[in-house]
């Protein structure tokens, strides 16, 4: 049996019942073998980020025992996108969306693949991935950074406001 692997997959929506769409999605993450919910940090709206010219966003940070690789746990967050009506287009960024799920910390892995970049390569700059990381794992570390806190220290604040 493969031993359980912390990961923290950022949830995010700006289209549609964002809040209810969040919700589900944690709801299908939990019910997949090999993975364990932990915790679900509270519901953030923030600007959008990259593109301004879209609604804000909701974002949360889920916190997930998993048994999956970090492959798997990809391609299961991408069907998770794909089932709450995410369809991504090549060469899109930042733009709005249903759902979009990242995977934002596996363990203390560093991954650097085609399609999958482990820890998240902009979670250190990014307050609304940073704020809920840490009111699900206060500890956290980014691996190549040091600890998440720190991180988010360095950042604008203002604009990030729990629902």
């Amino acid at each position: 049996m493969t031993p359980a692997i912390r990961a923290a997959i950022g949830l995010g929506a700006n289209l549609g019942d964002a809040v209810g769409t969040l919700r589900g999605a944690v709801e299908a993450l939990a019910v997949h073998d090999g993975v364990t919910l932990r915790a679900v940090s509270r519901f953030y709206r923030t600007p959008a980020w990259g593109r301004q010219d879209q609604p804000d966003f909701v974002n949360a940070v889920a916190l997930v025992d998993t048994s999956l690789a970090p492959r798997a746990l990809l391609d299961l967050l991408l069907a998770v996108e794909a089932e709450f009506g995410r369809h991504r287009i090549a060469g899109e960024r930042w733009g709005p969306r249903t759902l979009d799920l990242d995977l934002l910390l596996y363990g203390d892995a560093v991954i650097d693949a085609p399609g999958l970049r482990v820890p998240h390569p902009r979670l250190h700059e990014r307050a609304f991935a940073l704020v809920p990381l840490l009111d699900v794992w206060p500890d956290a570390r980014i691996p190549g950074y040091g600890d998440a806190r720190d991180a988010v220290s360095a950042l604008e604040m203002s604009n990030i406001h729990p629902l």
